[in-house]
């Protein structure tokens, strides 16, 4: 009865935002608060659409590329470089007003494969000098933070042994933070990564920072990705680790945001791509639409959720959507190919959802 009571009440909460006029947009209305962002494809960074286009441009503040500026594709090979994807992401930003975050410089994935040659230390100290110089010198002073380390610290709070590791041990890290400081003196440096609520794994990367702050490398913060269920991390879970990481003395910015409202199978864990699933219909259950409990369930926890950021406004620097809209979603293929998902706040043809509505409720003056 209680779960049912708090569906109605939220299904009339959002019918009656639905039918009210809205002016002001995500990016407004959290002026103040923190920076709305959002991960852009790259027909978006190309605004191949013009109405998903002048949708990024009127609710979001805050760009990133989703793939595009990760080194495989931006840096394919030694002496080669692929510019055009990211500077197009750079003036796309400047035309709308909007900040850049870069994402990201050392990660193991998606990864160029001229890295995994490196076997001496020189050689891969080497490699990650000149990729780190040429791209975050490329856009040094117009970048607002850099994804400098992502996703080093496996589930258990151990380092992920990754190529970096291997070849340099630890050191890597810090490493990588002096060398984003000297090419970018001006942005904000962050670690990122996923199923940060955990509790061996966050106190795995306080260890890591800490030990990156006593090599007297620059970090700035500690990203956060939000790639969360209906139910599950609890906000309580959420808030204990916004905290912790803020008492290191950096910032935090919630990254990668979605709300996954599909069964999620027992095999896979947080938000490892390596990880897969045959797709069934247990785990696709909402081909044909999304039931309105689910709709007014998925509303309340973004309410929820962004209720907690606003209580931390002053920790937290930035909140980043993965995704414009739920056809564009990752979660649609991780980590069963061929899923329907409906995990962001913009519907397959770019309307507002009842998510929106509710957390845009929440600043309305």
């Amino acid at each position: 009865m209680k779960l049912n009571r708090i569906v109605l009440l939220s299904a009339m909460l959002v019918t009656a935002l639905a039918n009210t006029t809205f002016a002001q947009s995500l990016r407004s209305a959290y002026d103040g608060a923190f920076l709305i962002g959002t991960a852009l494809s790259t027909n978006q960074i190309l605004e191949k659409d013009p109405v998903q286009a002048a949708l990024v441009a009127k609710e979001f503040n805050a760009l990133t590329a989703e793939n595009d500026m990760k080194s495989s594709l931006l840096h394919p090979e030694e002496d080669v470089y692929k510019w055009e994807i990211a500077d197009a992401l750079y003036a796309l930003a400047e035309k709308t007003n909007s900040k850049v975050h870069g994402h990201t410089l050392i990660w193991h994935s998606q990864l160029s494969r001229f890295f995994r040659e490196k076997k001496t230390k020189e050689d891969m100290i080497a490699a990650m000098t000149k990729h780190i110089n040429a791209v975050a010198g490329r856009y040094a002073g117009r970048t607002f933070s850099w994804d400098v380390v992502n996703e080093a610290v496996e589930g258990d709070g151990s380092l992920r042994k990754s190529v970096f590791l291997e070849v340099l041990g630890e050191d890597y890290l810090a490493l990588a933070f002096k060398l984003a400081a000297a090419a970018d003196p001006k942005a904000e440096l962050y670690y990122n990564d996923y199923s940060m609520t955990g509790v061996e794994k966050r106190e795995g990367v306080i260890r890591m920072v800490k030990k990156i702050q006593e090599s007297g490398a620059k970090i700035d913060g500690i990203g956060m990705q939000g790639h969360w269920g209906l139910e599950s991390p609890t906000l309580e879970e959420i808030e204990t680790s916004i905290l912790a990481y803020a008492a290191l003395g950096v910032k935090v910015s919630i990254t990668e945001l979605d709300i996954d409202v599909l069964p999620n199978p027992r095999n896979v864990s947080g938000a490892d791509i390596s990880q897969s699933a045959q797709n069934t219909a247990a785990l696709n259950p909402y081909v044909n639409g999304l039931p309105d409990e689910i709709k007014a369930a998925q509303a309340k926890r973004y309410k929820d959720i962004f209720a907690l950021f606003l209580k931390h406004k002053s920790i937290i620097s930035r909140v980043t959507v993965w995704g414009v809209n739920d056809g564009n979603s990752w979660k649609n293929n991780f980590p069963a190919r061929g899923r329907t998902n409906y995990p962001l706040l913009f519907d397959r043809e770019n309307k507002p959802k009842e998510a929106y509505y509710s957390i845009l409720e929440l600043r309305k003056k």
